[in-house]
């Protein structure tokens, strides 16, 4: 499952860009290690679920993994897990056969332990092809308000390693999560759920058959794209927006298993958790990221990808600097982020959306500087890409090739630009950028005209199928 809308670690995550695409934990993304963690542990197939909008980035991040080439299936609208579920499920079937176990996987949490993961995995798979809905129950270690709980019941008679699941809960305020802790019963709910697709689509049937009639809809009615399965946006715009626990396991008392495990498990839900994950336990640790210079200062989670930060005498503190943004916060309230954000939307700040840097399939660009009448971009395109066969209402564009070679279409006219060379763009131009070399091609764009935004793209021809 690879949604979500990149709040919760703002700046750094986005909307537009959102944290399952950061590498904060290593040099692979979240999204990256989610695929590792069972390479040669099982045979596995995998299949993405993304938003529309990150569709490029999924397919890019996964060129060098072991699920390069996989099928990623389009939501053209979010509407929650159990939706994703269902969608899975019947995809699964499809393509495997209904009596294929499905791994519900969200693509943005940290495992330390891969290993557990995987031997409570192959706990749950006997749970599961009897007919249970499967779930990780993750051993907790603190009175933690920011996670749901399950409640352990009895073993599984014959199914070593696998209990019943009593109950459900909510995220509870601080005195239950400390009831809840020293009951001894509970568990962190995870939110990765084992089940067979032919198990799920009866209880979906029982339970939800609006959902699942509209499921099946989306797929029946989806087209293939490239690597993509993009389904029927009408039928799925009627479902319900509801989670997996809600629609499904929280109706199943009987038939809900879970496996308890310890994995250090963490679902990165704000920059505080960054700190846990990263944090060697040592009293008072700094943890930097980025050019940053911390003096006489305790506690602190400072990241940067641009300005220098520069901390005096500051302690417990969160301190994130992007490049169009600064997040200062006590690190026990990083998460009243989200709300910061939903109040910047409210406000029209292009901040809480987009970054200045915004990725294509061709390769990114970044806005260097914006004002009245023009803008200036910095533009890099991969070794063999090209930018769609476009025209523009309302602006000219003037392109200054600083590494590499491209070559530029203009109308009828088609020729290279090396380094240091230069290519005007007069308004309402036919034109095409392409890289016919083996490095990325860097230029700075100029844009000059009445209207700058985006939307100002005609596309006649595109190699990606955008329109």
């Amino acid at each position: 499952m690879c949604g979500g809308s990149g709040t919760r670690l703002w700046p750094m995550s986005r909307r537009s860009y959102p944290k399952q695409f950061l590498s904060l934990l290593g040099e692979r993304s979240l999204l990256q290690n989610t695929v590792k963690r069972l390479n040669g542990h099982v045979d596995v197939e995998t299949i993405i679920i993304a938003n529309e909008e990150h569709r490029f980035l999924v397919a890019e991040q996964l060129k060098t993994t072991s699920a390069a080439g996989a099928e990623i299936i389009l939501e053209p609208l979010m509407r929650n897990t159990a939706p994703v579920a269902l969608v899975a499920a019947v995809r699964a079937a499809e393509r495997f056969g209904e009596d294929c176990l499905v791994l519900l996987s969200p693509a943005d949490h940290f495992i330390a332990d891969p290993s557990a993961y995987c031997d409570a995995l192959s706990n749950a798979i006997p749970a599961a092809e009897a007919g249970y809905l499967v779930t990780l129950g993750i051993e907790p270690d603190r009175p933690e308000t920011g996670y749901g709980y399950i409640e352990i019941g009895e073993p599984l008679a014959d199914i070593p390693g696998v209990r019943r699941a009593k109950s459900f809960h909510e995220k509870p305020d601080r005195q239950t999560a400390e009831k809840l802790l020293s009951a001894g019963s509970f568990a962190w709910n995870a939110g990765v759920f084992l089940f067979s697709p032919k198990h799920l689509v009866s209880v979906a049937r029982h339970f939800q058959p609006k959902m699942l009639a509209y499921c099946e809809a989306a797929c029946a009615g989806a087209e293939a794209d490239l690597c993509f399965f993009r389904l029927d946006s009408k039928p799925y715009a009627r479902i319900d927006n509801m989670s997996f626990d809600v629609a499904f396991a929280e109706k199943l008392a009987d038939r809900v298993a879970v496996v308890p495990v310890s994995m250090g498990w963490s679902d990165i839900g704000s920059w505080n958790s960054i700190y846990e994950v990263r944090s060697s336990g040592e009293n008072g640790e700094n943890i930097s990221d980025g050019p940053v210079e911390l003096y006489d200062s305790q506690g602190v989670l400072a990241v940067s990808d641009g300005p220098l930060v520069v901390g005096q005498g500051v302690k417990d503190l969160v301190i994130v600097a992007n490049h169009d943004a600064i997040f200062v916060a006590p690190k026990d309230q990083s998460e009243k982020v989200k709300a910061v954000v939903a109040d910047l939307e409210k406000r029209n700040r292009r901040e809480a959306v987009t970054h200045q840097r915004c990725y294509r399939p061709w390769g990114w660009y970044q806005v260097i500087n914006l004002g009245e009448r023009f803008q200036v971009k910095e533009i890099v395109v991969e070794p063999g890409a090209q930018l769609s066969l476009q025209s523009h209402h309302h602006r000219s564009e003037h392109w200054i090739v600083v590494r590499g070679t491209a070559r530029v279409t203009v109308d009828e006219e088609v020729r290279s630009v090396s380094e240091n060379q230069s290519v005007y763009i007069p308004l309402g131009s036919l034109h095409r950028l392409e890289n016919p070399g083996r490095i990325p091609m860097h230029l700075i764009e100029v844009q000059t005209g009445s209207y700058l935004e985006e939307d100002d793209i005609v596309r006649h021809n595109d190699a990606y199928g955008r329109r």
